[in-house]
């Protein structure tokens, strides 16, 4: 019996110590990113090559930019992957980020019905913008602070529309990310600011199209940031670190260019630049 018992407790240990081991050796970082990253499904494409080539996995928590900065301003992320300048910008000015860098490109488009019933169509978003509020057509805001929300308000004041002022039933307020955004836009026939990447990997479009494209406004930048980790001790910066500089190193921006759909690439390197 005593025997019976040592073994047991030596095999009990045993486990225990490997457990341990395996847990100890699981290597991941968290990072709070666009919807557009994930929903379009760069992530999926670019993180399994990053963990083969460096052991290390990535959490991803998707969120519009304004939600993204603000969990890591709580010490909830190690990296932040957004597109918002200057919301970027004012994040490391607070301290709460190291130092930004920029990864890759893509547009923003205007989506609407293939019927125009604004006559929006054209490549002067701001023209657009000031057609549908005009005519009143049905227009889906992602409203979440976002980075594509941030740019589809700083448009509107662009174009000269005081949106407080004009809202009413044609304007609706979702609070959502981008592909329920584009859901609610297809099921409403609506129009709506959508990123490329998003777009193109969108699927229930309905009678939705692209109505304007091609202006230089429309340029959406991607930025990635280290968490402080001054502020957040538990910031797990050397992993941290090596994500950041596969992203930027020529392996990574080889990723993100060689993503594409239906031949069509969705997002432009551009780090360094």
């Amino acid at each position: 019996m005593t025997r019976l018992r040592t073994f047991l407790a030596v095999c009990c240990t045993t486990l225990l110590l490997v457990a341990t081991g395996t847990q100890a050796q699981e290597r991941f970082i968290t990072v709070a990113s666009t919807t557009s990253t994930e929903q379009s499904g760069l992530f999926g494409h670019l993180l399994p090559a990053f963990t083969k080539a460096s052991g290390i996995k990535v959490r991803v928590v998707a969120l519009g930019t304004g939600q993204a900065l603000d969990m890591a301003r709580r010490g909830d992320a190690d990296v932040v992957f957004v597109h918002d300048q200057a919301a970027e910008e004012k994040f490391i000015a607070e301290g709460y980020g190291v130092s930004r860098q920029g990864v890759m490109y893509n547009d923003f488009v205007l989506i609407g019905p293939k019927t125009d019933p604004a006559k929006a169509i054209g490549k002067d978003i701001l023209e657009g913008l000031r057609r549908i509020e005009t005519a009143r057509s049905p227009f889906v805001s992602r409203g979440d602070k976002s980075g594509t929300h941030a740019a589809e308000l700083r448009y509107w004041k662009a174009a000269g529309v005081d949106l407080e002022a004009k809202k009413g039933p044609w304007y609706r307020d979702t609070g959502s990310g981008m592909g329920s955004a584009l859901n609610t836009a297809a099921s409403m026939n609506a129009y709506l600011l959508a990123d490329r990447g998003t777009w193109l990997a969108f699927k229930n479009r309905g009678e939705l199209g692209i109505v304007v494209q091609g202006d230089t406004r429309l340029f959406n930048q991607y930025g990635v940031i280290l968490v402080n980790p001054v502020r957040h001790p538990h910031v797990k910066q050397a992993d941290s670190q090596k994500f950041i500089d596969w992203l930027v190193s020529a392996a990574g921006q080889k990723m993100i260019a060689d993503y594409k759909i239906d031949g069509e690439q969705l997002f432009f390197p551009n780090a360094g630049r």
